[in-house]
């Protein structure tokens, strides 16, 4: 449990150093495309900056999933 817990803050920790990073790194990038989203257009985001954040959430969705399947104690590994 105790292993399944530090898998799980260790990848939203390492997720949200790298969106800090992200979001500094993106600041002063020129080209800005919007994303249409069926009738709905996202604010103008930098490409750089919606690839990183795809990232960033593969990262924590990854080490979420990871925490999740780790195989756990059984009472009957215990006893034996």
């Amino acid at each position: 449990m105790l292993l399944r817990l530090r898998l799980l803050c260790g990848s939203l920790l390492g997720g949200t150093l790298l969106l800090a990073l992200l979001c500094l790194g993106a600041q002063n990038l020129e080209q800005r495309p919007q994303l249409r989203f069926g009738f709905a257009r996202s604010a103008p985001l930098p490409a750089g900056f919606i690839v990183g954040v795809a990232l960033v959430l593969g990262v924590i969705s990854g080490g979420a999933s990871a925490a999740l399947l780790l195989p756990g104690n059984t009472p009957a590994d215990e006893e034996g």
